[in-house]
């Protein structure tokens, strides 16, 4: 048996190991919300993925109206020549709205999960979608050609990605030297957006995070009912 004070060192060394943030600006803790998966970065704890069972509230009908999600392509000023990465694809509810909008250029359509690759392959002529490219991805890395992207579109996913750093770092280098990062996220500083905390960032986290590898800040525009739409550029 071991003696009181082994298992005290053993757990105190445990608590030290959780609590410590390395120099990436990780840190893993016991989650303070349940809806997290108890890993922290820049002081934010990530939110667990949405799976693909989910994939019907993306479709809403009501979420062009409630989101405004027609205003948000429109302040994107997608040239018809881009190429536009939609991270976090899911169904393709962007990718295959903008695909029309690039009819010279195309959409890679990236996601996690098989599922909705799936998905997205299968729906592709439905939507006369023929320059939607879909991708898997992995948790740490696009899988983006470099520096190749001219518009980087990252829709209410961002605060789920389990490895923000290496995802953020693999998406820089696939942008062009003049490619810009759209980082779309329910506003933290509003109670009134129904939506649970840990699911929704502040400009000032974004932010930071975004600014801890070098990306820019160009503006907030703020034509959106319930989120920032945060435009970012290569420093």
């Amino acid at each position: 048996m071991e003696s009181s004070s082994a298992v005290a060192a053993e757990q105190q060394l445990s608590n030290d190991v959780e609590a410590a943030a390395d120099t990436s600006g990780y840190r893993l803790s016991t989650p303070q919300d349940p809806n997290g998966i108890g890993k922290y970065y820049q002081g934010r704890q990530i939110a667990h993925v949405m799976g693909h069972e989910g994939a019907e509230w993306l479709e809403r009908g009501d979420r062009q109206e409630e989101e405004r999600t027609d205003v948000l392509l429109r302040e994107l000023k997608i040239k018809p020549t881009d190429v536009v990465a939609d991270i976090g694809a899911g169904t393709g509810y962007f990718s295959f709205r903008i695909s029309p909008l690039v009819p010279q250029g195309k959409v890679l359509a990236v996601d996690i999960q098989p599922e909705m690759i799936k998905y997205l392959s299968d729906h592709k002529a439905a939507n006369n979608a023929q320059n939607v490219q879909p991708i898997l991805s992995t948790v740490q890395n696009p899988n983006l050609p470099a520096s190749s992207v001219d518009l980087v579109l990252i829709v209410d996913a961002y605060h789920e990605f389990d490895h923000p750093r290496e995802m953020m770092r693999a998406i820089r280098n696939s942008l062009r030297p003049t490619g810009r990062v759209a980082l779309v996220e329910y506003r933290g500083e509003d109670p009134n957006v129904p939506i649970k905390r840990i699911h929704k960032m502040t400009e000032a986290q974004a932010r930071k995070e975004m600014e801890a590898l070098g990306m820019v800040f160009v503006e907030n525009i703020k034509s959106l009912p319930q989120q920032h739409l945060l435009i970012f550029r290569k420093s």
